[in-house]
């Protein structure tokens, strides 16, 4: 964990949220921005990482240093029960201890390297991974979390319970994502609240508790397809609302946390901004 410098876990208190893509697609746009990424799955039920970054199928590697992390690119290793599994459509039924077991052999066996990021995907809830994953992490020092939510008031609900167990822990809460925010018409790009809020929805909470709201993402359904074949939405849809989305929330990431960022200059070579200090 030593040679990790940011490590930050995606929460949320609601299932069904995004919260596995948001957590991917932040760790495909850090690697696109020339960061050494980790994206390590603590969802041990629901192990969708795997797939949704185009590894699936893929087997873990052991050597004299540990685990080796499955590479999606040179710079993006992911690391997953789905890559344990025979049989990757059988069950997990595990007690808290042996998961606790697990999420500890991945952040000490794995061999992570140097990483500039190590993105930390958690399931719904605030039960024995989130627990353990918090514990563990105590001696080298979360950045904090990203909690992702949608905009109905049945999602921001349980949304702030997540919240509220980060404030119990002592986990900064780096900012908030709204997730599946309005559908943008793709040929007359009017916006149409899908799923409309009763309380002001994430913009409404962040300003009643506090908090940074990194960025708003709508319906695209390229995501999903972009999710099943394992690919970034940078990559396949640059110019949606989506990727102009997700783009922003990688930009506030790397303020908060002091990283640089990469511009492309006026003959398309791509150069690193000067060092953004955390406000």
């Amino acid at each position: 964990m030593s040679k990790i410098k940011h490590k930050i876990l995606v929460l949320s208190g609601k299932g069904g949220v995004g919260k596995s893509t948001v957590a991917a697609q932040m760790a495909f746009m850090l690697a696109a921005q020339g960061k050494e990424v980790g994206l390590l799955d603590i969802d041990i039920c629901g192990p969708s990482i795997p797939r949704i970054v185009g590894v699936h199928g893929n087997e873990v590697h052991s050597s004299n240093s540990g685990w080796s992390p499955v590479y999606v690119n040179d710079n993006l290793g992911v690391m997953s029960i789905g890559f344990l599994l025979n049989n990757h459509d059988d069950a997990i039924i595990w007690r808290g201890p042996r998961k606790n077991g697990l999420i500890k052999q991945f952040l000490i066996d794995v061999d992570w390297g140097e990483l500039d990021y190590l993105i930390i995907d958690t399931p719904p809830g605030t039960s024995d991974e989130h627990i353990s994953i918090v514990q563990f992490l105590k001696a080298s020092i979360a950045d904090g979390a990203v909690i992702v939510t949608t905009p109905q008031e049945v999602a921001l609900s349980d949304v702030r319970k997540e919240i509220s167990f980060c404030q119990k822990v002592e986990l900064p809460i780096l900012g908030v994502v709204e997730n599946m925010s309005g559908f943008v018409c793709p040929c007359c790009k009017t916006h149409t609240d899908i799923f409309p809020t009763s309380s002001g929805g994430a913009d409404a909470m962040c300003k009643k508790l506090n908090l940074n709201l990194l960025g708003k993402i709508p319906l695209e359904p390229k995501i999903g397809i972009s999710g099943d074949s394992g690919e970034s939405i940078e990559d396949k849809l640059p110019e949606s609302a989506a990727a102009k989305a997700y783009k922003s929330i990688i930009e506030s990431l790397c303020k908060l946390t002091g990283e640089k960022l990469q511009d492309n200059d006026s003959n398309g070579k791509t150069q690193e901004n000067d060092k953004i200090k955390p406000e």
